[in-house]
């Protein structure tokens, strides 16, 4: 098998502005690709650029999707860690792009075997549950919004927090008063903080029940992580600190977090995510499967991943459930309220649909 030619589009889904501490995203910037095989397979992926956490936007991603394709024209793309292997060596960092042509491999030898993804990976199905997530905004809104949700059947809010630490202190005391202590909270400081304010802010909140906080400082402050969680009772779950295996390693051995979140768009796809969880497994760290704002498709790769990965225990799989305004994809990942599922179609079993795609900017290597 070898590749033919391999498409490339300008997947931009409209969404509500969404707020975190690092900035303001008012549409997903997504990527999405088709790698056409001479056996009639078509692998599929997609990934969304987050600028201010991965330092690629939707123009970078295209544009080096297109000299990834010409890399790979007329090579064997069931051969995954040399396909890879060649991405890496082209060019460092730019995980998102990477984790797109990532996926489309996955999804080409699992149609080639012709089983579900998870079931290529050697994983079994098992209960998901994924929980909402609240941008930032003012402490009566946030609790307006957090009751709005809980009343939904919400199973539990992922806070975006980051800002000023007395501020954010109200914020989940708001939410708190609004949604009792039933609900689990999780609070996402997307590196706003300092040491110092992250020492305030944690010890502020916990009277609060909170069950984990991401990446409450900079990945510069990595150092101070061990001796942040002698200062507070809250756990802390690494983030944007963990792209690679070996950040993982790194970590788990300063045990400098209690858990660690995998993003496709960090990892540079489902190769290096399934090292991740491993590493950390190894250490008894558990894991959170998360992303930025993918679509159904991608979401469904994740789920396909979570089935194989026993060491991924949370899920935060609401990326297209948080403001997206259209929703393009044939297949995908299902939500019943908060439960996941997805089918048992060969490959990933998703693709986008093909009126949305006419609409997309496009190139064809």
């Amino acid at each position: 098998m070898v590749i033919k030619e391999i498409e490339i589009y300008r997947l931009s889904i409209p969404m509500e502005p969404f707020v975190i501490a690092t900035g303001t995203m008012d549409y997903a910037q997504n990527t999405f690709i088709k790698i056409i095989t001479d056996s009639a397979i078509v692998g599929v992926g997609e990934c969304s650029a987050f600028p201010m956490i991965v330092g690629e936007t939707q123009d970078t991603c295209l544009a080096i999707a297109r000299d990834f394709a010409k890399i790979w024209k007329g090579k064997n793309p069931l051969a995954i860690e040399e396909r890879l292997a060649e991405l890496h060596l082209y060019i460092a960092g730019n995980a998102t792009i990477k984790s797109a042509f990532d996926m489309a491999l996955y999804d080409i030898a699992a149609k080639n075997a012709g089983l579900p993804l998870y079931q290529y990976l050697n994983g079994k199905p098992r209960e998901i549950i994924t929980d909402i997530t609240l941008g930032i905004a003012s402490p009566e809104e946030m609790a307006q919004k957090a009751l709005k949700l809980k009343d939904g059947g919400a199973f539990a809010l992922k806070v975006k927090l980051g800002k000023h630490p007395q501020d954010d202190i109200a914020r989940i005391k708001a939410i708190r008063q609004a949604v009792g202590f039933d609900i689990p909270i999780r609070i996402d400081a997307n590196q706003g903080w300092s040491y110092e304010g992250a020492i305030e802010a944690l010890q502020g909140l916990e009277p609060y029940k909170i069950q984990f906080c991401e990446q409450p400082m900079r990945t510069y402050n990595d150092h101070l992580l061990p001796a942040l969680r002698t200062q507070t009772i809250v756990p802390i779950m690494g983030d944007e600190s963990v792209y690679t295996h070996y950040d993982a390693e790194r970590l788990c051995k300063n045990d400098a977090c209690d858990f660690i979140n995998i993003k496709f768009s960090k990892s540079s796809g489902i190769n290096e995510a399934l090292k991740i969880q491993a590493v950390a497994a190894e250490y008894a760290v558990p894991c959170m499967i998360g992303g930025m704002l993918e679509s159904r498709l991608a979401l469904a790769a994740k789920v396909h991943f979570a089935y194989a990965s026993p060491n991924v225990k949370f899920y935060d799989l609401d990326t297209c459930m948080v403001g997206h305004l259209e929703d393009p994809v044939i297949g995908g990942i299902q939500y019943d309220g908060y439960s996941i599922s997805i089918s048992n179609d060969i490959g990933i079993g998703a693709d986008i649909k093909q009126e949305f795609l006419d609409k997309c900017e496009k190139w064809v290597i």
